[in-house]
C-alpha cells in the first residue's frame, strides 16, 4: 500500500490539528451560508396541486401534517419504471426517525410521478414508512423543475429528476424557500444537515436567524425519538 508517511505521536497530533483548523474554518463557513440561506426571498406556491396518497387525494398544504415547515424530496420513479431510482433510494435509507424532524415543527415527505399503486408496492418492498405521494396526471414536477427533460408529450415518458425542495407554510398558503439538486443531496441525511437547508435553521440561540425566528437554547430540545410525546 502506497500509504501517507508514518510519524510520532507528537507529529501526527501536530498533523490532526492543523487540519482541525481547516475543518472549524470549513464549519463557520457552512454555519454562514445556513445564515444566508433563511434569509433567502421566497416563492409562492399559486396552483392548488393535489396529489395521490395512500389513503386518497391530498393538497401540497397537507404534507405538512399541520407543521410550518416541509422538506420534500423528489423521488425518481416514473410512470413507465415499477422500481425507484437506486441513488434515491440509497438516499431514503439513510433518513432516520422523522421524529426529530417533527420536534422542530419540520414534516419530511417524498414525491415521484409513478401512479401510488406502483409507489405503495416498492414502499412495501423498501420497508419505508415515510409519507409518499404521487403527482401523476399533474404539473407538480414539471412546474417545480424536476420533470422529464424532454418536452412535455404524455405521462408515460423517460427522464426523471431528484432534489430537494423545502417549503414554509402560513396558513393555508405555501412558499418555496429552497432547493438543492446533484451533490448538494450528498452530504444530507441528518436531523442537522436538514434543518439547515429550512427557512427556521436548527432553531437554537446560537444561529444567526432573522428577528422573531423560533429559537430554543441548544440540546435542550434533544429527546430519544418516542420520547418528545404530541
Amino acid at each position: 500500500m502506497n500509504h501517507p508517511p508514518i510519524v510520532s505521536p507528537k507529529d501526527w497530533e501536530a498533523a490532526v490539528a492543523a487540519l482541525r483548523t481547516k475543518e472549524k474554518a470549513a464549519t463557520r463557513a457552512r454555519d454562514a451560508l445556513a445564515a444566508e440561506r433563511r434569509r433567502l426571498p421566497m416563492m409562492r406556491i399559486e396552483k392548488d396541486y393535489v396529489l395521490q396518497g395512500p389513503h386518497g387525494p391530498a393538497r401540497l398544504v397537507d404534507l405538512f401534517e399541520g407543521r410550518r415547515q416541509l422538506l420534500l424530496y423528489h423521488f425518481m420513479l416514473g410512470p413507465n419504471q415499477q422500481a425507484g431510482c437506486d441513488g434515491c433510494s440509497m438516499f431514503v435509507d439513510q433518513i432516520g426517525d422523522p421524529a426529530h424532524l417533527h420536534a422542530r415543527d419540520t414534516s419530511f415527505a417524498l414525491v415521484s410521478r409513478a401512479p401510488i399503486e406502483t409507489i405503495e408496492a416498492y414502499r412495501r418492498r423498501m420497508g419505508w414508512t415515510l409519507p409518499w405521494f404521487s403527482s401523476f396526471g399533474t404539473d407538480f414536477n414539471y412546474d417545480l423543475g424536476v420533470g422529464p427533460k424532454e418536452p412535455k408529450v404524455g405521462e408515460y415518458q423517460d427522464g426523471e429528476s431528484f432534489a430537494l425542495s423545502v417549503f414554509l407554510r402560513d396558513g393555508q398558503a405555501v412558499h418555496r424557500t429552497y432547493v438543492t439538486t446533484a451533490r448538494g443531496v450528498e452530504a444530507l441525511g441528518s436531523v442537522w444537515s436538514f434543518l439547515d437547508l429550512t427557512p427556521f435553521g436548527r432553531q437554537e440561540t446560537w444561529e444567526d436567524s432573522p428577528e422573531g425566528w423560533p429559537q430554543t437554547k441548544p440540546y435542550k430540545w434533544w429527546r430519544r425519538h418516542d420520547e418528545y410525546g404530541k
